[in-house]
């Protein structure tokens, strides 16, 4: 019996776990006869041994995770490079923490699915293991040179250094051009995103909306003159190339503030855009630049150098692609004017100096229109203003008598709302809005005291009297005319009846436009003042507002008491 006994527990030496070496035990209790001691002393055992074989599993599972906790804890880092190339069929070219690495390939890696610029896991042996795609953040910088096909040079910003990188294979077919911005990977070796969201540039594009030379009223003279500049070389071709005769590429429109040399500039873009595109058949759009000067001013060094080459780049880009481009820089002198002029001479020694070089490069004005624009013209550096680069000067008067009733016509048209009586005249209403133009604008430039405007005391010693018509300017005008509107809005609101503009509704807006004094300095220092008036600031000694009547009085009463 023992020996059977012993043979089916030999026959078990081979099973493991709890359960096999319970049945083994039950067999051998289950081979012995009820009435054997033994039989009874096996049963007692075996709760105990079934609770000594499960604290044994138990401590087994322990031990496994213990053991692999332990694995984790203690196996080195997997490192992240990006992926430079394939070298062969089963090595790749890598970069790690700024090292190049010639690696291997996990063969269930891809090699051909691995896209240029991609992360990779990298295991301590340094073979790639993973593929993490592309990086979804990273440091941002601009593209200052296209290099061949897959190359870019990039940095040169706030003193950093410039460097070279290579386009992903995202960027590889992409359209870039100096000045787009990328974001470049952590190793800086890879360019992955164009971030085409922030253009710089597009934020000096301003509309031209439809605007004949009819449109601009009162400056007869400048129109003139830039239609002769601008009409005669591109209709007479063949006498411009007989006579050897240069076309301009540049313009200067100075004069006060308010009289329209933003809208001439506007007016010159849609028109030459006009004669171009009738001339060639072509179909091409004006690309407006309005540039202010102090935007390009900025502490960094070489930055407002590069936002200068980056405006006229892409001027020329988009010569390239069709447009018609039209760089307006306002307030001119304050990026190209002299030393004195501005208190940044620093910037100004090297701005001045690269707007002269990006001007040089333009051939005419069938290349980009460089039209400037100011107030000053003689805070100006002459190195600008010499012909070659700016070749024609216009000066933009304030609108005389005549002049002012043209522009009061282009705001006063016939679909406004009129007086009754207005309204009701027999020969129509376009004449009877002549005729109310042709009374205000005489009772507007009457020389009358309460029209006193300023004191002009020049070096000589001799005071002009300036009037508030001699300030009339096209600003000043619109002003007016909506003035007035508001006027006759409110009383029609009060009345309930239909109600139309009246002249005395413009002559309350005349003198509420002086009199609140919105568009002119409020202190009498001159300077601020020769932005304004159309004198020779050498030859003027002091500029002081004259009072109104009723002021001085109240003041002469005052000091009395």
């Amino acid at each position: 019996m023992s020996d059977e006994r012993s043979q089916g527990l030999q026959g078990r030496e081979g099973d493991s776990g709890p359960e096999n070496l319970l049945d083994s035990f039950d067999l051998v209790i289950a081979s012995l006869p009820p009435g054997d001691p033994i039989r009874r002393e096996l049963l007692e055992l075996r709760p105990q041994i079934h609770d000594h074989q499960e604290t044994m599993v138990e401590a087994r599972r322990m031990i496994e995770k213990l053991e692999e906790v332990i694995k984790k804890v203690t196996s080195p880092a997997n490192r992240i490079g990006t992926f430079l190339g394939a070298t062969s069929k089963d090595t790749a070219h890598i970069v790690v923490g700024g090292a190049d690495y010639y690696c291997n390939v996990d063969p269930r890696i891809s090699l051909a699915k691995l896209k240029k610029g991609t992360r990779v896991l990298v295991n301590e042996a340094f073979v790639i293991v993973g593929d993490l795609g592309f990086e979804t953040a990273g440091p941002v910088t601009k593209i200052t040179e296209i290099l061949g096909k897959d190359r870019l040079r990039v940095g040169s910003e706030h003193g950093l250094q410039s460097m070279v990188l290579q386009r992903s294979a995202d960027l590889a077919h992409s359209t870039l051009k100096s000045g787009d911005e990328v974001r470049v990977d952590s190793n800086y070796r890879m360019a992955l995103e164009m971030l085409s969201s922030t253009k710089s540039h597009e934020h000096y594009l301003d509309n031209v909306p439809e605007l004949p030379w009819e449109k601009v009223g009162g400056q007869e003279a400048a129109l003139q003159a830039i239609k002769d500049a601008i009409e005669l070389p591109l209709l007479h071709v063949d006498l411009f190339k007989k006579f050897q005769h240069a076309t301009p590429k540049g313009f200067l429109l100075y004069g006060p503030p308010g009289c329209g040399k933003t809208l001439i500039g506007k007016a010159t873009a849609y028109n030459l855009t006009k004669q171009l595109r009738e001339k060639s058949g072509a179909e091409m759009h004006e690309y407006f630049m309005h540039v202010k000067g102090p935007e390009i001013l900025n502490m960094w060094v070489g930055e407002s150098e590069r936002m200068v080459r980056e405006i006229f780049a892409t001027a020329r880009e988009k010569r390239g692609e069709g447009f018609m481009p039209f760089l307006f820089i306002d307030e001119a002198e304050s990026i190209l004017g002299t030393r004195r002029a501005s208190r940044y001479s620093n910037i100004l020694s090297t701005l001045v100096p690269m707007f002269c070089s990006e001007m040089d490069g333009i051939d005419s004005l069938n290349d980009v229109v460089i039209i400037l624009a100011s107030n000053r013209a003689d805070l100006i550096d002459p190195a600008i203003l010499r012909p070659g680069r700016i070749d024609r000067k216009i000066k933009v008067h304030r609108p005389d008598k005549q002049g002012a009733r043209d522009v009061y016509r282009i705001y006063l048209t016939d679909n406004l709302p009129y007086d009754g009586v207005l309204a009701k005249e027999a020969d129509g209403i376009g004449a009877s809005i002549e005729r109310l133009i042709e009374r205000f604008v005489d009772w507007q430039f009457t020389r009358r005291d309460e029209n006193k405007f300023l004191e002009v005391t020049l070096r000589s010693g001799r005071k002009e009297t300036l009037y508030r018509s001699d300030l009339i300017s096209g600003a000043i005008i619109a002003s007016i005319v909506e003035r007035a509107k508001a006027m006759a809005i409110k009383r029609a609101i009060a009345t309930q009846q239909e109600e139309g503009i009246r002249e005395t509704d413009l002559q309350l807006a005349f003198n509420a436009e002086y009199m609140e004094n919105d568009i002119f300095p409020t202190t009498d220092i001159t300077e601020d003042w020769l932005k304004l008036i159309d004198y020779d600031p050498e030859n003027v000694v002091k500029i002081a507002p004259v009072k109104p009547i009723s002021d001085a009085r109240s003041r002469t009463t005052s000091g009395v008491i």
